[in-house]
C-alpha cells in the first residue's frame, strides 16, 4: 500500500506538471511587469525569480529526474549534477551577456530531446540497440549547454537594462541553483524512500518509459509552437 501511494503520487506530480505546462515555465504578470521595468541592480529580485524559475521549470527537472534515477552515491549525484550546472551556467550567461538569440521554440524542443534521451538511456537502449553506451558525463554536459540556452531565451525576451545586468544575471543564476538544489532534495527523499522497497526495479521500466513519453509530449509541444509561430 505505501509503494502504490509513493507511486500515485510520483504519477500525479507528473500529470500535474503537465496540466499546468503554460503557467508553470512561463513568466508570470507580476514578474513580466518587474523585468519589463527594471533598471540598474536588483540582485535579490532576480535571485528569487530564478528559483522560482527553476522549481517550477518542469522540462529540467525531468531531465534531472533521469539523471539522477539509478545514482545511489551521493558523490556520484554531486558529479553528474555539477556537470549540467557548469552546462547550463555557461550558456545562461554567455547567451545573455552576448546577446546571442535561438528561437526559443527551437531550444525547448531539445531539452524535451535530453528528456527523451535520459530515458530511453536509463532503460538500457543504447546498449540494446546499438551496442555501445554513449558519454553519459558528457552527455549531460551537452545537455546542460542546451538548458541554459533556454533559460537565456526566456530571460532575453526583456530586452533588460545593460546596467547591473552581471550583477542581476548572477543573482538569476544563483537562484536557478538554490531552485534546483531544492527541488532535487525532494526527489531524492522520495526516490530513496522508494529504492527500499523490491518494487522499485520492476515499477523503473515503466517510470523511465513514462519520462520518454513526457520527452516526445513536450518535443511535440514545441514543435508545433515553431511551425504554427
Amino acid at each position: 500500500m505505501k509503494i502504490k501511494k509513493i507511486i500515485s503520487f510520483l504519477v500525479l506530480t507528473l500529470i500535474c506538471a503537465f496540466c499546468t505546462s503554460v503557467l508553470a515555465h512561463g513568466v508570470d504578470e507580476n514578474t513580466q511587469t518587474f523585468l519589463l521595468g527594471n533598471s540598474g541592480v536588483a540582485f535579490g529580485p532576480f535571485l528569487y525569480i530564478g528559483a522560482k524559475h527553476m522549481i517550477t521549470g518542469y522540462d529540467h527537472l525531468l531531465f534531472l529526474v533521469g539523471v539522477i534515477f539509478f545514482l545511489y552515491r551521493t558523490k556520484e549525484v554531486l558529479l553528474y549534477v555539477s556537470f549540467f550546472t557548469i552546462g547550463h551556467s555557461t550558456t545562461l550567461l554567455f547567451g545573455v551577456l552576448s546577446d546571442i538569440t535561438i528561437n526559443s521554440y527551437l531550444i525547448d524542443a531539445i531539452i524535451a530531446i535530453s528528456i527523451v534521451y535520459k530515458g530511453f538511456d536509463n532503460l538500457g537502449g543504447f546498449k540494446r540497440f546499438f551496442g555501445k553506451q554513449p558519454n553519459t558525463k558528457a552527455a549531460v554536459l551537452i545537455f546542460g549547454l542546451f538548458h541554459g540556452f533556454g533559460l537565456a531565451s526566456k530571460l532575453q525576451e526583456f530586452k533588460f537594462d545593460r546596467e547591473g545586468l552581471f550583477t542581476n544575471l548572477i543573482g538569476f543564476n544563483i537562484g536557478v541553483e538554490i531552485g534546483q538544489f531544492i527541488a532535487l532534495v525532494i526527489v531524492l527523499i522520495l526516490i530513496t524512500i522508494w529504492r527500499r522497497q523490491s518494487s522499485f526495479m520492476r515499477f523503473s521500466t515503466i517510470t523511465n518509459t513514462a519520462l520518454m513519453a513526457a520527452g516526445f509530449l513536450l518535443l511535440g509541444f514545441q514543435l508545433t509552437g515553431y511551425f504554427t509561430t
